[in-house]
C-alpha cells in the first residue's frame, strides 16, 4: 500500500526541469512558485472544474488589459485586492531604526501613476480644469528630510497624483479631466521645503465590472478604497518613498479593501483662514533615508 495518496516525487521533478542555464534567482523564485502552487492544489484538491475556472479567470484578466488600451490593469488590481503588493512593498522598503527620525512609511504604488506628470513651480497647482463639484481646495505643504541628521533635503522631487470629486482619475475620465489633471511634480527649496494646491481626496470604488471585482464578491468584499492623495519623494542620493495619505475622518480607513493603510499615514486636515485659494491646509513632512541606510536588522 502507497504511503502517499500523491506522487511524493513529481514536484521536485517538475522543479529540476528547469534547465542549467536558468538564474539562481529564477530559479530559487520559480521553484518556490511551483513548489507552493502544488502544495496549495493538493491541500484544497482542486478540481478540474476550479483549474480552468482559474484558467479564463487569468485570460480574462488579460483581455481586459488589451481591449482597454493597456489602461485597465486588473493584474495589478488583483494584486491589490489579495494584498500581494502591500506586501512586497514592507519586504522591500521596511526601514527600523533606534534612534532619530521615522522614515516615512511606504504603501502601494497602485495602477494609477503616470511617468508624464508635468513638473509644476512651488505655490502652483494641479488642479488644472478648475475646481470639480464638491471639490475642496487644500493647500499641502511640509519638508522633507533626511533621517539620520534631520537636515532638509534641497531638490527632492514631489510627485503627486489623485482622484478627482468624482472618485476618477484623468484617464478614467476624459468627459471631464484633461491629461495630467490633478497630477503634478514640485522640487524642494533649498529649505526642503515644498507647497501647492490641490483637492480634499475623495474614497472611490474600484471598478466594478471586471474580473477583480468579480473575485471581490467571491470573497463576499466591498470595492471600496479610502479617500487618499498618492505621493512619490526622489532624490538621486536617498532612497525615494512611495505612499498614500488618509483624512483621519474617512469611514473606509478601517477597511481598505486593498490593505494599504498604516497608521502613520493618516493625516488630518484642518481649516485654513487668510487663503483665498484653498479652505483646507495639510501639513506633511517626509523623511528619507540615504541610499545604502538599511537601519537595525
Amino acid at each position: 500500500m502507497a504511503s502517499h495518496r500523491f506522487d511524493p516525487n513529481f514536484t521536485q521533478n517538475v522543479i529540476d526541469g528547469m534547465g542549467p542555464n536558468t538564474t539562481p534567482r529564477n530559479r530559487q523564485v520559480l521553484g518556490a512558485l511551483i513548489r507552493h502552487i502544488h502544495d496549495f492544489a493538493r491541500e484544497v484538491e482542486l478540481t478540474i472544474d476550479e483549474w480552468m475556472a482559474g484558467v479564463k479567470f487569468i485570460n480574462e484578466v488579460g483581455r481586459v488589459y488589451s481591449e482597454s488600451g493597456q489602461t485597465r490593469n486588473e493584474a495589478h488590481r488583483l494584486s491589490d485586492i489579495l494584498g500581494l503588493e502591500t506586501l512586497v512593498d514592507e519586504i522591500a522598503h521596511k526601514i527600523v531604526v533606534e534612534e532619530g527620525l521615522e522614515p516615512t512609511s511606504s504603501s502601494i504604488l497602485g495602477p494609477f501613476w503616470s511617468p508624464n506628470a508635468p513638473f509644476r513651480e512651488n505655490g502652483g497647482s494641479i488642479i488644472q480644469d478648475g475646481v470639480p463639484p464638491n471639490g475642496r481646495v487644500t493647500k499641502m505643504h511640509g519638508v522633507i528630510r533626511d533621517i539620520t541628521t534631520g537636515q532638509p533635503i534641497p531638490n527632492a522631487v514631489f510627485d503627486i497624483w489623485q482622484a478627482s470629486a468624482n472618485g476618477k482619475y484623468d484617464f478614467q475620465d476624459p468627459q471631464n479631466q484633461t491629461p495630467n489633471n490633478l497630477r503634478g511634480k514640485f522640487k524642494a527649496n533649498e529649505k526642503g521645503e515644498y507647497w501647492f494646491y490641490c483637492l480634499h481626496p475623495t474614497a472611490y470604488s474600484l471598478p466594478t465590472d471586471g474580473p477583480s471585482y468579480a473575485l471581490l464578491q467571491l470573497m463576499d468584499r466591498h470595492p471600496m478604497r479610502p479617500a487618499h492623495i498618492h505621493i512619490m519623494v526622489t532624490h538621486p542620493e536617498y532612497q525615494g518613498c512611495t505612499t498614500q495619505l488618509y483624512p483621519s475622518d474617512d469611514p473606509w480607513i478601517t477597511n481598505d479593501t486593498v490593505f494599504a493603510v498604516k497608521d502613520d499615514l493618516v493625516v488630518t486636515f484642518k481649516p485654513l483662514e487668510g487663503d483665498e485659494k484653498a479652505v483646507l491646509e495639510l501639513e506633511y513632512n517626509v523623511n528619507l533615508a540615504p541610499k545604502g541606510f538599511k537601519g537595525k536588522v
